[in-house]
């Protein structure tokens, strides 16, 4: 029910990924009376593989947190999480409202032992691929503790998903000097370095596009920063394009030979292939797509979720934070900064 554009995104997201994944099944949690609209002007109906779940509530956009947790128990996002912290889904997903969603998580599904806070995790395309980037809005005031866990689960994530064994991790910092940064980068640093991940060093803000590392680690106020300035920064030349090659006759011809570099350049970096954001340090799976995502953008998140869930990466996570404390509590000097 969430995001910009509510029913008329979600619904044909959901419809589109079913016929992509057959063996896999949806249940579209809201107002039913509006999902049925959708469904009957998209000439679908409800299925066993697409169900409605009843919610009478819906969580604004611009609300606060902690009236939507008190105030919206029936909310549509709160059953959602109730749904899968029950067992009965494997993943939630949502455009909906980004703080709401985090506390509601949270406080329903609580975060893995060994995690004190949830990140925000979310991939970049790169000249070489894709990197996985977090915290990128979750949490403004970071431990280097923090930062270590945001590292276990980013690797993790990685790992997991793409199939990496030893993904290397990054600290994003002003300089890749071991002398930058502030005195929380410099304590995580000598953590990771004191850690089994297969830690690179700080890495600059150039590096995230060039892909240097597999993950990118800082804390939720520069990474939100970041990701918004690259979107912005795309969409401009994504503009600046369009009216260059529609400046006059001779750039419209030239736009037209060009147009299969063009569509390729365009694919490269459409935003829409990498949305959908994980929470991880959840107990439960939850991806977050962006709140003006189009029905192409909103399946990417929803096939994001899925692929948690299929590749068991909540076990992953757990494992290694296992084994992490356990290393930690035989060679306790090996982790303090």
């Amino acid at each position: 029910m969430g995001g910009d554009h509510g029913t008329s995104v979600t619904v044909p997201a959901a419809l589109d990924y079913l016929k992509r994944f057959p063996g896999d099944s949806i249940v579209l949690v809201g107002l039913p009376e509006d999902i049925e609209a959708e469904l009957r002007a998209r000439k679908a109906q409800p299925s066993p593989r697409l169900r409605i779940h009843p919610a009478s509530e819906v969580v604004a956009m611009d609300e606060q947190p902690q009236s939507a947790l008190r105030g919206k128990k029936d909310s549509s996002m709160r059953v959602s999480i109730n749904l899968l912290k029950q067992g009965e889904v494997h993943a939630c997903v949502s455009a909906g409202n980004t703080g709401a969603l985090m506390a509601t998580a949270r406080y329903v599904l609580k975060t893995l032992p060994g995690i004190d806070r949830p990140a925000i995790a979310s991939y970049l395309p790169t000249r070489v691929g894709q990197i996985c980037m977090l915290d990128l809005g979750a949490n403004t005031d970071c431990t280097a503790e923090h930062l270590l866990q945001f590292a276990l689960m980013g690797a993790t994530l990685v790992s997991a998903l793409e199939h990496k064994a030893n993904p290397s991790v990054g600290l994003l910092n002003i300089g890749s000097e071991d002398i930058k940064g502030n005195e929380v980068v410099k304590q995580a640093a000598e953590l990771l370095r004191n850690s089994d991940l297969n830690f690179y060093g700080n890495v600059e803000g150039t590096d995230i596009f060039k892909g240097t590392t597999d993950v990118v680690v800082c804390d939720g106020f520069v990474g939100n920063v970041a990701l918004k300035t690259t979107e912005g920064l795309a969409q401009m030349l994504g503009g600046f394009l369009r009216e260059e090659f529609g400046r006059n006759l001779f750039s419209k011809l030239a736009a037209l030979i060009a147009m299969p570099v063009l569509k390729a350049f365009k694919r490269r970096v459409d935003h829409r292939r990498y949305n959908g954001a994980s929470f991880l340090g959840l107990n439960g799976i939850v991806v977050k797509s962006h709140g003006s995502a189009d029905a192409f953008a909103f399946g990417c998140a929803i096939e994001r979720a899925a692929e948690e869930a299929r590749d068991n990466m909540l076990a992953h996570i757990s494992q290694h934070l296992e084994k992490w404390h356990s290393d930690r509590q035989e060679n306790p000097q090996g982790g303090e900064a």
